[in-house]
């Protein structure tokens, strides 16, 4: 009785997360597709719910060695051999395993051998963690491989200061309370997103860049230079503590935040030319998303009167989960650009040339 009840379980569950995953799928791609410069009639088999499928498969060293030999005159592919298949990134996984097995062991130094010269490593594995695994992750799924490792770690330390250092002007000029009311949230979320997107259309710019997946990763590399950068000044401000808190929030922050914003850009200004301050307030496109990134900066900020916990927890999940969903587009629309580039006919499954038969 009890084999049987736990195969029924399974089967409902199996049954509940295939229907959910369908739909996940086709609203990311009705969105995406809306993106793109195709027919928005036109279908696409993308099936990002299964994007992380290769995480847990063993892979070689000469698999990994690839992935950094890219971005060269030699080594960037041409447009034609450019992978238009679903992207499935795996060294991420590698990199973040390595770092949270750093900060596991500078833990043992700190706590078990008193050893206060431990601290300074916490901080910088803490805070580097989870935003520098999720920049790998955005740097496997460019798969125009145009962007080599050194563009990227330069544009993670200087565009990360630099985006700082603009935060810092603004709100010299912006009157910024110590509160954590809807006002005051608001405007460090528009001072901070905006911030960032300066920064990301002068890298963009100066790269000259025209891809969603470039201005994704591009905004990835400055937002997570941004956050490890900031994460280690609030733990001078209010103890190491505060890094075990920021270190996992770090999953739906300032990273995604700023990637959404990269490939909004990119999605924004008219291709082969820069992002101009006319494409700020003209193209729906990028200001959308822009105005979309704000909005959830603002709620994870806002302290919501008379809630507790509990509420905080639920408000940080639910952004989570709007910033990857977005994320999830970008990568729909990108695979989508690279698709309509390429002049290739996008495939459909038989499932769908039923579905669309019968229509």
């Amino acid at each position: 009785m009890k084999n049987r009840t736990r195969r029924l379980g399974r089967n409902f569950f199996s049954l509940v997360w295939t229907g959910v995953r369908r739909n996940y799928d086709n609203l990311d791609d009705n969105i995406a597709k809306r993106l793109g410069e195709t027919d928005a009639d036109n279908p696409v088999e993308i099936h990002l719910s299964r994007m992380f499928s290769e995480v847990f498969q063993r892979h070689t060293k000469d698999q990994a060695d690839r992935l950094f030999i890219v971005g060269t005159r030699t080594t960037t592919p041409s447009l034609k051999k450019v992978s238009s298949r679903p992207v499935k990134p795996w060294f991420f996984s590698r990199i973040f395993l390595v770092l949270a097995m750093s900060f596991a062991m500078l833990m043992l130094l700190l706590y078990i051998f008193k050893s206060n010269k431990a601290i300074p490593g916490l901080i910088f594995i803490g805070s580097l963690a989870v935003p520098f695994s999720l920049l790998m992750m955005f740097f496997e799924i460019n798969v125009y491989q145009n962007i080599s490792v050194l563009q990227m770690l330069t544009t993670f330390l200087m565009g990360g200061i630099l985006s700082l250092l603009v935060t810092m002007t603004f709100y010299m000029m912006l009157p910024i309370r110590t509160s954590v009311s809807i006002e005051s949230a608001l405007i460090v979320g528009v001072v901070e997103e905006l911030a960032k997107c300066v920064v990301i259309i002068i890298f963009i710019n100066s790269y000259k860049l025209n891809y969603i997946f470039n201005g994704v990763l591009i905004g990835a590399a400055i937002g997570a230079g941004f956050s490890v950068f900031e994460s280690s000044g609030y733990v001078s401000e209010y103890g190491l503590a505060t890094i075990f808190t920021r270190s996992f929030q770090a999953i739906g922050t300032h990273t995604i935040w700023a990637a959404i914003m990269g490939g909004a850009i990119i999605l924004g200004k008219t291709r082969k030319k820069p992002f101009v301050l006319k494409d700020f307030f003209t193209r729906p496109k990028f200001y959308v998303f822009f105005l979309i990134v704000i909005a959830l900066h603002t709620f994870w900020d806002w302290d919501i009167p008379n809630t507790g916990l509990e509420v905080s927890l639920l408000q940080e999940a639910i952004d989570v989960v709007i910033g990857w969903f977005l994320i999830f587009i970008m990568i729909d629309a990108g695979l989508r650009e690279v698709k309509t580039l390429q002049g290739q006919q996008i495939i459909i499954h038989r499932k769908k040339k039923k579905e669309i038969k019968k229509r």
